[in-house]
């Protein structure tokens, strides 16, 4: 059985948690980084905006900035190097900014990208190239989940942009030879009791994963 690292609080994981466990793998969660030495891939997860000063820029729209969070995650990606790799959301952006990327840090379509009250995630379709490793997932398009307002600007690295948006935003990116890979939206709120019609199954992206 697969053991992925989560660094945060358990209890807010648990989404990522159940969407693992139900793939057969074991989730790890703690604000201890010791305990992914024992580990064998790493889950970035969701959250708040970087510190833009990471790659360079002042505070240009950017939310909810915890410098210390930042730093542990980059330190973890290089502790991983070599290792699966999973970003989500706020994971796809750590990883960009890890290998010299920038990000935008207020998309001028956040509005159909963001989280929104009382419906709560937004939906829309996004587009992949046959090299991505979504194409064998769900084909060349497909709608997803989406809660963010910033985006991957210049890719950072190695990296390739796996999904397209609608608006041209870079949805998805990959750098397989380091086996590392990421997606903009939230497949962990797409599978189990979280499935919605009107999107694809996230369970897919997990299972993907653990086979890295």
């Amino acid at each position: 059985m697969k053991k992925i690292f989560i660094y945060g609080e358990r209890e807010k994981r648990l989404n990522y948690v159940e969407a693992l466990e139900a793939c057969g793998a074991q989730a790890l969660v703690s604000m201890d980084v010791r305990d992914a030495d024992v580990c064998d891939a790493l889950l970035l997860p969701g959250g708040a905006d970087m510190d833009p000063s990471l790659y360079g820029e002042d505070n240009l729209g950017s939310r909810g900035i915890d410098r210390g969070l930042d730093l542990t995650e980059l330190d973890l990606i290089k502790a991983f190097d070599g290792c699966p790799i999973l970003g989500i959301c706020r994971g796809m952006q750590v990883l960009n900014v890890a290998f010299g990327g920038t990000l935008i840090q207020d998309l001028p379509t956040a509005a159909a990208h963001r989280w929104q009250e009382p419906e709560g995630d937004q939906v829309h379709m996004v587009f992949v190239p046959k090299d991505s490793f979504l194409f064998g997932l769900y084909g060349e398009g497909f709608s997803v989940n989406s809660a963010h307002h910033q985006g991957v600007a210049r890719l950072g690295g190695g990296f390739k942009a796996a999904a397209i948006a609608e608006d041209g935003g870079i949805e998805a990116i990959q750098w397989p030879e380091k086996r590392i890979y990421a997606v903009q939206w939230h497949p962990e709120r797409l599978t189990q009791r979280h499935k919605r019609a009107d999107a694809v199954d996230g369970e897919a992206v997990f299972r993907f994963f653990l086979r890295q």
